[in-house]
């Protein structure tokens, strides 16, 4: 990621993001969260868990948890013992970094359980207040449980086309999320999130991106040189 910030121009402009934005609904229009859960609680505890992991894993470790934890409650009550809380962790283990990622959880529990009555709040300075919720994970949780969009969720695949495509030249996720929704209309904040995930996911992979493959290949500067075509035109010449 680095290389692709030092290679390409920054292309901070409202009419080249709308024009990403355009391409990108034409195909992916059923871009969206691909996390399970039914409530909000189950979201944020999913989104927690989806830290360095993948959302399938996750969707696997989630469909037994919350089969055995079916109430906030249950969360409080793991958490108010050393048993409970190491039998957590075992619960979560298979997501990484289980022991953080299980005390954030049951933390925040305990928080929506005695301060916001059992209800995951929904608004950002108040979910910001909750164990191992930053604004990344709080974009997720507001837009989807609530329909509240305050930003753009900005994970590993939105940082690196948010670089690639010239909508940003920083590293930093709070600068890059400033940069996007400076460049791309509110009505799209949420949708962006999940159009350049799918797309990160299928086609602008981090190590070997299918540029020959991709519908922004005509607007990104950084089309074309990646190794993969940087060997091709090598064999031409």
């Amino acid at each position: 990621m680095m290389e692709d910030m030092k290679k390409q121009p920054l292309r901070a402009e409202a009419s080249h993001a709308k024009e990403i934005i355009r391409r990108l609904k034409k195909t992916y229009p059923d871009a969206k969260i691909v996390l399970r859960y039914s409530n909000p609680w189950e979201l944020l505890v999913a989104v927690v868990l989806s830290a360095q992991c993948t959302d399938k894993k996750v969707n696997e470790v989630t469909a037994r948890l919350f089969k055995k934890y079916t109430m906030l409650d249950d969360y409080v009550r793991a958490g108010a013992s050393a048993r409970g809380i190491t039998e957590f962790e075992r619960d979560v283990f298979a997501t990484g970094f289980y022991r953080a990622k299980a005390r954030a959880i049951l933390a925040s529990a305990k928080i929506v359980k005695e301060k916001f009555g059992g209800v995951v709040p929904r608004t950002m300075q108040e979910i910001l207040t909750l164990r191992g919720i930053a604004r990344k994970s709080a974009n997720v949780i507001l837009g989807n449980a609530y329909g509240v969009v305050e930003g753009i969720a900005v994970d590993t695949h939105v940082r690196r086309l948010a670089t690639r495509l010239g909508l940003s030249s920083h590293h930093n996720p709070v600068n890059i999320e400033k940069n996007l929704m400076a460049l791309v209309p509110k009505k799209n904040w949420f949708a962006t999130t999940y159009l350049l995930i799918d797309h990160g996911r299928a086609v602008c992979t981090a190590r070997d991106p299918r540029c020959d493959l991709c519908p922004l290949a005509k607007i990104c500067p950084s089309a074309f040189q990646f190794p993969r075509f940087q060997k091709s035109e090598k064999h031409r010449t």
